[in-house]
């Protein structure tokens, strides 16, 4: 499996009083590399929503590794576990330049549609997109 990078560099507001980034930015992290790597493929927020879709979330693990540091480069890295219902669990790294290994988690949202009522089954728009996303997170 593949993941999609997105870089970043630590903000001095993202560091807490004990000098590492605070907990918290990790998942707006996590949340900046899947609209990146799903925006690609018509499938961020903002375009599920212009197609009359939602993605919340609606469960959300983190493990913190690592602490991150003002001024490091990272690499928020991103990829999606195929799923037989109509949700999107995406998979995220975090690490270091270097490589080292800050956090991992994952996300999974479900998907309903404008009124929040749940989908069973991916409507063909979403279906589509959702494959192409796959495909290229599997073969590059």
């Amino acid at each position: 499996m593949r993941f999609h990078e997105t870089p970043l560099r630590v903000r001095f507001n993202e560091v807490d009083a004990y000098n590492v980034v605070w907990h918290g930015h990790y998942v707006a992290w996590m949340e900046i590399g899947r609209n990146d790597v799903a925006g690609r493929f018509g499938l961020d927020a903002e375009q599920l929503s212009e197609l009359g879709f939602l993605g919340p979330v609606v469960s959300l693990e983190v493990k913190y590794l690592n602490p991150a540091r003002f001024k490091d480069d990272i690499l928020v890295r991103t990829s999606l576990r195929s799923t037989e219902t109509a949700t999107l669990v995406f998979l995220s790294e975090i690490v270091t330049a270097s490589g080292r290994k800050l956090a991992s988690g994952v996300t999974t949202h479900a998907l309903t549609d404008k009124n929040g009522v749940l989908l069973f089954k991916l409507p063909d728009v979403l279906s589509d997109r959702l494959e192409n996303m796959k495909k290229w997170l599997v073969t590059g």
